[in-house]
């Protein structure tokens, strides 16, 4: 069975890329929206991606939009808790696809650490 976790160094979700993102009105607050909007920097990145080290640089501090966690999943997508784990591992590898490619290191990386 497949465990989701994040992979350090991947950075797939770090591209905000709205075009990418068409329906995110409907699951983010105006306030989200708006914080997120400026987050959006050159190509779709991120401000707050290191592009060198490949890391957050506000991780601890990201915003709720950012984070994987059950009560978060719920709120924003409707998500129980039991489908976390399948939903988040989907959502991983189609962010890794678009951004990277189905080959990628990355992608072999990620289906790596969660048991694919």
């Amino acid at each position: 069975m497949a465990n989701w976790q994040c992979v350090k160094q991947c950075g797939a979700c770090c591209n905000l890329d709205p075009a990418e993102r068409p329906e995110i009105e409907d699951y983010l607050t105006p306030d989200e929206l708006e914080l997120y909007f400026s987050m959006v920097g050159e190509g779709g990145w991120c401000v707050n991606f290191d592009h060198t080290t490949r890391e957050c640089r506000i991780y601890s501090t990201r915003p709720r939009f950012c984070r994987v966690e059950p009560d978060i999943f719920q709120d924003m997508y409707g998500i129980e808790s039991e489908e976390l784990n399948d939903f988040a591992i989907e959502c991983c590898r189609q962010q890794i696809e678009g951004v990277y490619g189905d080959r990628s290191l990355e992608m072999l990386r990620f289906d790596k650490a969660v048991g694919m």
